[in-house]
């Protein structure tokens, strides 16, 4: 996280959520971090896999808490990849427009808590 300047909001269980300033910076960490797990896991016999949500906006902050339909919407995100997987709503892609990221489009999928389908896209991190 502090390579990619992310903050650490809070622990949840086996997950936590981190805040950044910059989707690029909050992408970068997240291929990084599925990148490390993955060569951790070359190295042993007991792997960890991690499954990554992201998502972008304007959270509610209170008492160094991030909540609101922002934050909820990451978690739904985040319980809808796979082990080793990055998703991401199909806005946050159209912000990181131009960069080199490459994604498989997961198609559109009702998220508990919201009215309209939302449009996820794997993020292809292997080299």
């Amino acid at each position: 996280l502090r390579e990619h300047a992310g903050e650490e909001v809070k622990t949840m269980g086996d997950g936590f959520m981190a805040s950044f300033g910059s989707v690029t910076r909050a992408m970068d960490c997240a291929i990084a971090l599925q990148r490390a797990f993955a060569a951790h896991d070359e190295t042993t016999d007991e792997p960890l896999h991690v499954r990554v949500g992201l998502n972008a906006g304007e959270p509610i902050e209170e008492d160094g808490d991030l909540f609101g339909s922002t934050v909820i919407l990451a978690s739904r995100i985040a319980a809808q990849a796979g082990a080793g997987e990055i998703l991401i709503p199909e806005p946050l892609r159209h912000l990181l427009a131009g960069k080199s990221y490459v994604y498989a489009d997961r198609g559109a999928t009702m998220l508990k808590g919201f009215e309209d389908a939302v449009r996820l896209y794997e993020v292809r991190w292997r080299e």
